[in-house]
């Protein structure tokens, strides 16, 4: 698996921090030594490599984490990406898109986060030939809007939306799976998962805001009554064993904020289960 951090944020100033998550997950990595299937975990012998990015010009870090990322996917079988904030997302997912249409395979995007990522705010760079720039908040729907096809995106476990939001996804068809779905039977919903992503090149998205606060609470978002993080970490492993796996993403973890130390393990904790 070759690991691969992206120290971008474009969070409306609400972010700032996230893009220290990499080396935080990293170091705290190297305090787990195997994960759960019993593979050995040795930081020190990870493929690991950083897309180096200035936030401080948006435009041009986004254009790099779309180049670098469509040359990945085209070499590598395997992919985490560390953010960064959730706004990294859509440059690498746009990457995938453009890779599997290059490639003729078919897309799939499964997400995990508390809220929905389809605002309508973002710019573009002004004399830019329509260049955008999507925040954490509204990727998805620019995703949605560049063509990523909709009826294979799954959202689970959103628990706050906006009513623009709302409006969109049900115009869009995206599916969604809400808290309550998971919790009746979290086995069940693993399997509706899997079964959608068959057949698909899958690309997994993991906000870890999609996790209660009560374990994870070093993000930009608290939204209470979340997945705790053993469920999470279940339902994960259940996508490990998806033999079309691309990709996946662990984004919005926050150093810098209350409760670091729990919330940089849990993402330690997810990037081991993948390795």
């Amino acid at each position: 698996m070759f690991v691969v951090k992206v120290p971008a944020i474009n969070g409306l100033g609400k972010t700032s921090g996230c893009e220290k998550a990499g080396n935080a997950v990293i170091e705290a990595l190297k305090e787990i030594y195997g994960n759960e299937r019993g593979a050995t975990i040795d930081a020190r012998l990870l493929d690991l490599e950083e897309i180096h990015v200035d936030n401080g010009n948006i435009e041009e870090a986004g254009k790099l984490i779309y180049k670098n990322s469509l040359e990945i996917f085209g070499t590598r079988p395997k992919t985490i990406f560390i953010g960064g904030d959730h706004s990294i997302s859509y440059n690498t997912t746009k990457a995938f898109m453009d890779y599997c249409k290059n490639s003729e395979k078919e897309p799939c995007l499964i997400i995990f986060d508390a809220h929905p990522d389809c605002m309508s705010t973002f710019e573009e760079i002004p004399g830019g030939g329509g260049i955008k720039t999507p925040t954490h908040e509204e990727w998805l729907r620019t995703l949605i809007e560049d063509g990523f096809p909709t009826e294979n995106i799954f959202l689970v476990g959103v628990r706050n939306q906006a009513p623009e939001e709302t409006a969109f996804l049900k115009q869009s068809g995206v599916k969604i799976m809400k808290m309550g779905q998971l919790l009746e039977n979290l086995d069940d919903c693993a399997d509706i998962l899997l079964e959608f992503s068959n057949g698909k090149e899958l690309y997994v998205s993991v906000d870890i805001d999609s996790v209660d606060p009560a374990f994870a609470p070093a993000t930009g978002y608290i939204e209470p009554g979340g997945l705790t993080s053993r469920q999470l970490i279940y339902v994960l492993q259940r996508l490990t064993r998806a033999k079309n796996l691309k990709a996946i993403d662990i984004v919005e973890i926050n150093p810098d904020k209350e409760g670091a130390k729990i919330t940089v393990q849990l993402g330690a904790k997810i990037l081991s289960e993948f390795l």
